[in-house]
C-alpha cells in the first residue's frame, strides 16, 4: 500500500503541475494575442499620423510612401519579437534558431534586400515619380505609390500592377511622362491606282481642324513611306500634349476610315495573286 501511496502521489502532484502550467500558458498564451491585436492598431494608428504629418511638409508623395511602408515593418518586427518574449520564447533560443537557419534565411531575404536597395535607388535617382505613366517588365501603368519594397501601378483599365524595386531599378524602363511633348505615329495604308495626293491632302486637312495637334517641337509630318505588297503605306507623324496622345491618335484613325471612300480611296487588305499555267 505504501508503494501505492507513492504513486498516486506522485501522479497527483504531476498532474497538479500539468494543470498549473497550462492555466499559465494559457494567460501568457491569451496576453500575447491581446497585445498583438492593440499593438497592430496601435501601429496603424501611428503611421497615419506620421503621414498626416509629412503632408504638411515639402517631402515628395514618393517619399512619404516609402517611409510609412519602412515604418510599418520596423514597428511590426519589434512588435513580433515582444509578443514571442511574452510566450516564453527566450531570444537567445531565437536567435539561436535563426543562426542555425541562417543559409535558408539568407535565400529568402536576398529577393527582399535588392527590392529595398532597389527602392531607396529610385528615390535617389528618381526615374519616375508618382503620377507618371510607365512601361517596366511589360506592363504600363500610372505610377500610384513607391513602397519600400515594390513599386505600385495603376493600367489604364483600372488593374493594379505590383512590381519588386528590384527588377524596376536594374531592369529597362520607359518614362512617358517626363518630356513635354510626346510624337503620334500611324501609318495608313491606300490601294495601288489610289491617287497619294488626294489622300495626303485629305489627312493634312484632319491634322489642322485638329487644335490638340501642335507646330512644336516639329511640324507635322507626312510621307509616303512604304511600297508594300498589298497597299502603298503613308506615314504620319504629329507633335501633342501627353494627355491627348490616345485621344488624337483614336480621332484621326476613326476620321481617316470615315471618309477614305468620299475621297475614293480604298483601305486595301492584305491578298494575294495566283496565276495558273496550263
Amino acid at each position: 500500500m505504501d508503494q501505492v501511496d507513492k504513486l498516486t502521489t506522485k501522479a497527483t502532484a504531476i498532474m497538479n503541475w500539468i494543470s498549473e502550467s497550462g492555466v499559465d500558458y494559457a494567460m501568457r498564451l491569451l496576453g500575447a494575442i491581446v497585445v498583438l491585436i492593440i499593438g497592430l492598431w496601435v501601429i496603424k494608428l501611428i503611421t497615419k499620423r506620421v503621414f498626416k504629418l509629412m503632408d504638411s511638409s515639402d517631402i515628395t508623395p514618393a517619399l512619404k510612401s516609402f517611409i510609412k511602408s519602412m515604418l510599418s515593418v520596423v514597428l511590426k518586427i519589434i512588435l513580433f519579437i515582444s509578443v514571442l518574449g511574452m510566450i516564453g520564447i527566450e531570444m537567445t533560443t531565437f536567435i539561436a534558431l535563426l543562426t542555425a537557419a541562417s543559409l535558408a534565411i539568407a535565400m529568402a531575404f536576398n529577393g527582399t534586400l535588392s527590392n529595398f536597395a532597389g527602392g531607396v535607388m529610385i528615390l535617389f535617382f528618381k526615374p519616375f515619380k508618382i503620377g507618371d505613366f510607365i512601361t517596366a517588365q511589360g506592363f504600363s501603368g500610372t505610377v500610384k505609390e513607391i513602397q519600400i519594397f515594390v513599386t505600385i501601378l495603376t493600367t489604364p483599365d483600372n488593374k493594379t500592377i505590383i512590381l519588386p524595386n528590384g527588377s524596376l531599378s536594374n531592369g529597362a524602363l520607359t518614362n512617358n511622362s517626363t518630356q513635354t511633348h510626346r510624337r503620334v505615329d500611324w501609318v495608313f495604308g491606300i490601294g495601288y491606282g489610289d491617287n497619294y495626293d488626294t489622300a495626303k491632302e485629305m489627312i493634312m486637312g484632319f491634322i489642322k481642324e485638329d487644335k490638340r495637334i501642335l507646330n512644336e517641337p516639329a511640324e507635322p509630318f507626312i510621307v509616303l513611306g512604304e511600297l508594300a505588297d498589298s497597299s502603298v503605306n503613308i506615314t504620319v507623324r504629329v507633335w501633342v500634349n501627353p494627355a491627348d496622345y490616345w485621344d488624337v491618335y483614336f480621332d484621326m484613325n476613326e476620321k481617316f476610315y470615315k471618309n477614305a471612300d468620299k475621297h475614293n480611296i480604298n483601305i486595301p487588305f492584305p491578298q494575294l495573286d495566283v496565276h495558273l499555267d496550263k
